[in-house]
């Protein structure tokens, strides 16, 4: 066990990372940062191609993603490499992989060939496309599952052509659906006393994140467009020129478009058969919102973010990311965490969105340089130094 596990919550179970760039330590900063004994396996540093996608092992990107984790050096193209993975995987709870489908079955180190090792063993793996089907060998890459799924369709300016969301949505949501199947895995195991493999892919995670878009499409057969900042169906929601800049203004809904109305004076707007009630608003859009900007444009941002909000009308600010870590309630809410010791100093990264009030997430162990643990999860393994020596000598680790 880690020295200092990030929480008790999931101190129980030891993870092995097989995972590189995002979707796969997404999933596994999730085990990591509720407590889970994470150890990263990755090749040995003279094996390794440079960087890679994720940037430099020091920069902000890989210090985010790998926090709360050991890290050892293992050859697992080399036969003794993959044995040692195995007697890892003996002691191991829950293994998580993302390479190609056909890689892990190469390299021999599949479900069917771990679970004989541990039929307990909970096996995540993530792709691009899914474990099969016509699409299973492709690379997989975020931009392209949100090509495939839709999102980039229905994103930007109407008429704009495509645009990909500004974050990685598709890698980012399959790592979370993951480290829930696999909670899920660890809850059903329980009860049966068995591992099972999961697996999901970005393209599948993408689609669901459509989420209601999907829905549209599903039920009633309507295709989504671009609809820029304004909400394709609670209308008027959108992003409206202030005096001093911009704020988002959510009227959702027949009650709350009264209260806007009513609050601001036009009574008018809350009368005219254009836009008395939501199908009126739809249609009319466009002219709605000039006229809602030819007033909100007289006072300040922080003017109508107060008055709309102590009335019950949803209204907020736009920031940029600085901005957006220097709001009280984002401070409040302790989402930017500390973590001490790395080469870097004392750094802050992104803390979890969800806070357990008994056994809450934390921030214990640096992100790990290469092979930082080797020696360490080794000896925990009841390897002799002579032992370990030999392996090093040999590449394999």
């Amino acid at each position: 066990m880690p020295a200092k596990p990030a929480s008790d919550a999931l101190k129980r179970f030891t993870v092995l990372d097989l995972t590189r760039v995002r979707a796969g330590p997404t999933c596994v900063r999730q085990l990591a940062d509720w407590g889970a004994n994470v150890i990263k396996i990755e090749l040995p540093e003279a094996m390794e191609s440079g960087n890679g996608l994720g940037g430099a092992r020091h920069g902000p990107d890989f210090l985010n993603l790998h926090r709360n984790k050991r890290a050892m050096t293992l050859n697992l193209k080399e036969s003794k490499g993959v044995d040692l993975l195995k007697r890892l995987v003996r002691k191991a709870d829950v293994i998580v992989e993302n390479y190609r489908p056909e890689v892990k079955e190469r390299l021999g180190i599949d479900y069917d060939v771990l679970s004989k090792e541990n039929p307990a063993l909970v096996y995540a793996s993530i792709s691009g496309f899914g474990q099969d089907g016509p699409y299973a060998k492709r690379p997989g890459f975020d931009q392209i599952a949100q090509g495939m799924g839709g999102v980039m369709s229905i994103t930007g300016l109407p008429g704009q052509g495509p645009v990909r969301a500004g974050i990685p949505i598709a890698d980012l949501c399959a790592g979370l659906f993951a480290a829930q199947g696999i909670m899920i895995a660890l809850l059903e195991r329980e009860v049966s006393g068995k591992g099972q493999w999961i697996d999901t892919s970005l393209l599948q995670a993408q689609l669901f994140m459509l989420d209601f878009q999907a829905a549209r499409w599903l039920v009633d057969g309507d295709v989504p467009q671009q609809a820029g900042n304004n909400h394709p169906t609670s209308i008027p929601t959108g992003v409206f020129r202030t005096k001093d800049g911009y704020i988002n203004l959510g009227v959702a809904g027949q009650v709350i478009w009264k209260r806007f109305c009513d609050l601001v004076g036009r009574e008018d707007l809350r009368d005219h058969p254009d836009y008395s009630d939501a199908e009126a608003r739809s249609k009319n859009r466009d002219a709605l919102n000039k006229e809602i900007e030819s007033f909100i444009k007289t006072e300040t941002s922080s003017y109508w973010v107060e008055l709309l909000n102590k009335n019950g009308v949803p209204s907020g600010p736009i920031y940029s990311i600085d901005q957006a870590f220097e709001d009280p309630q984002v401070k409040h809410l302790e989402m930017a965490k500390k973590v001490k010791g790395h080469a870097r100093g004392d750094i802050d990264l992104v803390g979890q969105p969800v806070r357990l009030s008994r056994t809450p997430s934390g921030m214990s162990l640096p992100p790990p340089d290469y092979g930082e643990h080797t020696n360490e999860v080794l000896d925990e393994l009841g390897l002799s130094d002579a032992e370990i020596k030999e392996l090093r000598e040999a590449n394999i680790i």
